[in-house]
C-alpha cells in the first residue's frame, strides 16, 4: 500500500476556487472517478475526482479554503499493483512446491478465480477489449449546451476524430469528436440533454490491438468488479491474497428537488455566482427549489422557476416583480393565411438569441449613429498590387483586414471606445488589450468571432485568422471562446451593397463600425472635381459612457488611417 496525494487538477482558467464541500470521512472506500470533494469559481462548481481506487486517508484542506492548481488537497492510500502481483505469483510458487513434496487431495478447489483475488490489470483479459468514456472535450464555456444530433448509434465501429454528437450553444453549433478509435457500446446521452465540460457522451470497447488502448483511462462511471473465470492450474489460493480491499461502486440516483421553507437568504445554499444571477433577474432564493447535492440552488433552478413565473407556472410561490419591457405593448397576432398561402418556419437558436439581444441592446442603450465617408483609393490599390504575394502565401487579403487593423489602431488612440460601463452603474472598465469582432452572416444567422489583439499583428496574420474564423462560422465550428472578450464589433455590408445604415451597439461594448459598399464619386481636391474611391462609415456608439467629441476624435482618426494606410506603421 501507498499513500497517494490528491491536488487540484486544472481550473478552466480559474486562478483559485473555494472549497465548499468534503464529503468523505477517513477509512471510507473510493473508486476511480469518485468525488471527493466540491470546489466553486466565481461561474461554475466542480467535482475533483479520485485519481485512483483505494482507501480515503484525510483532507488537506478545510471547508471554506482558497485552492489553485497543484494545491494539495487529500491523501488516497492505494495498492501498488506489481507489489500485489509479485506477492501473488510467489504465494503460488510455494503452494506448488509444498504439493510436490506431500501428498494433495485430488478435489481441489473447482471455482474460478475472480479478476479482484490478484492485482486488476488489463493484461489478464488480453483477449477482451478494454472500455474507454468519450467525454465533451473543453468548449470554452462553463455553461451547459443542447444536444442537437446524434451521429453515431451501439455497435458502430468509430474512428479516432469521427463526429459522435453535436451540441449547439447560443451563439454556434460544434462537433463532438470520438478521443479514440473503437465500437460504440452504449450511448448515455439524448437528443435536447445539455451537456458541459467533461460530460459523458459515449462508452467505447477498445479492441487490445489498439496501441492507443495501453494508456486508456478508466470509465467514468467505476463499477464493481465482477469475477470472471481465469484458466489456470487448480490450486487454492491462501485466504490473505483472495481477500481484496472492498471497492465502492458510484451509484447515480435521481435528486429531487428539495423547496426551502422560511430560509433567509443567509441560509440558502447558493454560490456566489448563483446569488449573482439571482439579484440580475430579481429574484428571492429562498422561494427557488434546489437540486443540487443538499437541496444546494444551482444556476439552472434559477432559470427555470423564473421560466415558469414568466409562463404563469409556478406552483405555490407569488409572482415577483422581473425585469420586464418597460410597459412597451406586444405587437398584436395576425392570422397571414387569410391573405394568403403561409409557411412557419422555426427560428434557429442562433436567430432567436440574436432577435431577443437586438432588442435587448436596442432598449438600454443609448445609441447616437455618426457618419462620414473615407478616401481608400491609395488603400485600394496597394491592396490590390499585394496579389501576387497573396497567391504565394495562399492567403486572401481583403478590405476588411485593414479596417480591422485601423480600427484597432483607433481604440488605442481613444481608449474611451475601449471600456465597458460596470454592472454598478459607478464604474467603467478600461480594457487594456485590443480585441475586434467582425459580424459574420451564416445560413443558422448573425455570429461575431472576435480576432484578439489586432493591434500586435500585421495585415497578413490578420487576414489569415478572418479567413479562418469566417469558414467556421459558416460551417458552423466556432467555439463559445472564439465569440467572446470583443472590444469593438465591425458589420461591414461592402460585399452586398448599400449606401448607409446604423448598426446596433453589441453591448456591452460602447461602440461598432457600420460599414457600406464603396462607389467612386467625384471629390474636390481644391481645384478640380477628381475621382476618388470613397467608403460610407457609420458608428453607433452608447451615449451614456462616449459624448459627441469622443466620436469625432475617432472617426477622424479611422478616417485618417485608412486614406493613408502609412500612419497604420506610425
Amino acid at each position: 500500500m501507498t499513500i497517494q496525494i490528491v491536488v487540484v487538477p486544472d481550473l478552466g482558467g480559474a486562478e483559485t476556487v473555494e472549497v465548499i464541500e468534503l464529503g468523505l470521512a477517513a477509512g471510507d472506500a473510493v473508486a476511480v472517478e469518485d468525488s471527493l470533494l466540491v470546489l466553486e469559481s466565481d461561474k461554475a462548481t466542480m467535482d475533483v475526482p479520485s485519481p485512483a481506487a483505494g482507501v480515503f486517508k484525510k483532507y488537506l484542506v478545510a471547508e471554506g479554503a482558497t485552492v489553485r492548481v497543484g494545491d494539495a488537497i487529500a491523501e488516497i492510500e492505494v495498492a501498488q499493483e506489481t507489489d500485489v502481483a509479485v506477492a501473488s505469483d510467489e504465494k503460488v510458487e510455494q503452494i506448488a512446491h509444498a504439493s510436490t513434496a506431500a501428498p494433495v487431495a485430488e478435489e481441489v478447489t473447482k471455482e474460478p478465480i475472480s479478476t479482484t483475488t490478484v492485482a486488476e490489470k488489463p493484461a489478464a483479459t488480453a483477449s477482451q477489449p478494454a472500455e474507454l468514456m468519450i467525454q465533451v472535450p473543453d468548449i470554452g464555456s462553463d455553461d451547459k449546451v443542447e444536444v442537437i444530433e446524434i451521429c453515431v448509434a451501439v455497435g458502430d465501429q468509430v474512428n479516432e476524430g469521427d463526429t459522435l454528437v453535436i451540441l449547439e450553444s447560443d451563439k454556434a453549433t460544434m462537433d463532438v469528436p470520438a478521443s479514440h478509435s473503437g465500437r460504440v457500446v452504449k450511448i448515455l446521452v439524448s437528443e435536447g440533454d445539455k451537456l458541459g465540460t467533461g460530460d459523458d457522451v459515449a462508452l467505447f470497447a477498445i479492441s487490445p490491438q489498439d496501441s492507443s488502448a495501453t494508456e486508456v483511462p478508466a470509465p467514468a462511471a467505476a463499477k464493481a468488479p465482477t469475477a470472471t473465470p481465469v484458466q489456470q492450474a487448480p490450486v487454492a489460493v491462501p485466504e490473505e491474497i483472495a481477500a481484496p480491499q472492498p471497492v465502492r461502486a458510484a451509484i447515480t440516483s435521481p435528486v429531487e428537488k428539495t423547496a426551502p421553507v422560511g430560509k433567509t437568504a443567509a441560509e440558502v445554499y447558493a454560490g456566489p455566482a448563483v446569488r449573482m444571477l439571482a439579484r440580475e433577474l430579481g429574484v428571492t432564493l429562498a422561494d427557488v427549489p434546489g437540486s443540487g447535492p443538499k437541496g444546494r440552488i444551482l444556476k439552472d433552478d434559477v432559470s427555470h422557476f423564473v421560466k415558469q413565473i414568466m409562463t404563469g407556472k409556478a406552483a405555490g410561490t407569488a409572482p415577483q416583480a422581473l425585469p420586464g419591457g418597460a410597459g412597451i405593448p406586444p405587437i398584436p397576432a395576425i392570422d397571414f393565411s387569410q391573405f394568403g398561402a403561409v409557411e412557419n418556419i422555426k427560428l434557429s437558436k442562433i436567430q432567436k438569441l440574436t432577435a431577443a439581444n437586438m432588442q435587448r441592446n436596442w432598449l438600454n442603450v443609448p445609441h447616437v449613429t455618426q457618419f462620414d465617408d473615407a478616401d481608400i483609393t491609395d488603400l485600394e490599390e496597394f491592396r490590390k498590387a499585394l496579389k501576387a504575394e497573396s497567391e504565394q502565401r495562399g492567403i486572401r487579403v481583403t478590405p476588411v483586414a485593414f479596417l480591422i487593423k485601423a480600427i484597432g489602431a483607433a481604440l488605442q488612440a481613444n481608449p474611451e471606445f475601449n471600456r465597458s460601463l460596470a454592472a454598478d452603474g459607478e464604474h467603467f472598465v478600461q480594457k487594456h488589450y485590443v480585441h475586434v469582432g467582425m459580424a459574420v452572416d451564416t445560413p443558422r444567422g448573425l455570429v461575431v468571432p472576435v480576432i484578439r489583439d489586432v493591434n500586435e499583428k500585421g495585415i497578413w496574420d490578420i487576414s489569415a485568422e478572418i479567413a479562418e474564423l469566417a469558414g467556421k462560422a459558416r460551417d458552423g465550428k466556432l467555439t463559445p471562446a472564439e465569440m467572446q472578450g470583443g472590444c469593438f464589433t465591425l458589420s461591414s455590408l461592402g460585399a452586398i451593397g448599400g449606401n448607409g445604415f446604423t448598426p446596433i451597439v453589441n453591448a456591452p461594448e460602447v461602440g461598432i463600425l457600420g460599414v457600406s459598399k464603396s462607389q467612386m464619386k467625384p471629390v474636390w481636391d481644391g481645384s478640380a472635381f477628381i475621382p476618388r474611391l470613397m467608403l460610407p462609415l457609420a458608428l453607433s456608439y452608447d451615449h451614456r459612457a462616449i459624448n459627441g467629441g469622443d466620436a469625432g476624435r475617432f472617426m477622424t482618426h479611422l478616417v485618417k488611417l485608412l486614406s493613408d494606410i502609412r500612419y497604420l506603421a506610425l
